[in-house]
């Protein structure tokens, strides 16, 4: 007797009618304004544009799209943070450029929702392990970058070197850190120009 033959394309894995890094940068706006806990998996159908079954099967569940947008808005923050290192005349310039760029972010951000790796630190840390992780791996990576332009600036004369390239880098991060939280709140530019003035005089 002659086997049935099986219809393969049942196996074969469904093409998606969506693209996926757009649908991506949806849900990373959606979490940010909203938060982790303040996002139904409705908003997310309605707000992402595609079917409840498409997203289960694309990201699993919430909580996994909830980590993959925040890897994406750290991938593409160290990118810009790159760009702006690269693009600088000067470690000093580099530096400033940095602070200048957060400013203007949170004096733009009407809505106030701050840095959404802070917001996701504050809400799921340090419960959440992988949270957690993530938040630490940027601030690493953070202060690889800020260390590698204030060391440069110390052997090119600069940079004043008489506090410790690391401790100086650690420094400037947890400022930026302090304007994002202040973002928040929606502070008065005066505040941040203070900020930053102080900070970067300790280059001087």
């Amino acid at each position: 007797m002659q086997a049935t033959p099986v219809c393969t394309a049942f196996f074969m894995a469904r093409t998606k009618d969506f693209n996926e890094e757009e649908v991506l940068e949806k849900a990373l706006h959606i979490f940010w304004q909203k938060g982790y806990n303040g996002t139904s998996m409705q908003e997310l159908v309605d707000g992402l544009g595609i079917s409840r079954s498409s997203m289960y099967d694309t990201y699993t569940d919430k909580y996994t799209l909830f980590i993959k947008a925040l890897e994406r808005y750290s991938k593409n923050g160290f990118q810009e943070l790159k760009q702006k290192i690269d693009q600088a005349p000067s470690s000093k310039a580099a530096i400033k450029n940095i602070f200048q760029m957060i400013v203007d972010e949170s004096l733009f951000d009407k809505d106030h929702h701050g840095c959404f790796a802070v917001n996701a630190c504050t809400e799921k840390a340090p419960d959440d392990k992988i949270i957690t992780r993530i938040f630490n791996e940027n601030l690493q990576t953070a202060e690889e970058f800020f260390y590698e332009v204030v060391t440069k600036g110390q052997e090119s004369g600069e940079i004043a070197n008489r506090t410790d390239a690391r401790a100086l880098a650690r420094f400037l991060i947890n400022n930026i850190s302090g304007i994002r939280v202040a973002a928040k709140a929606g502070v008065d530019k005066k505040v941040y120009d203070d900020i930053v003035n102080v900070a970067l005089s300790v280059l001087e």
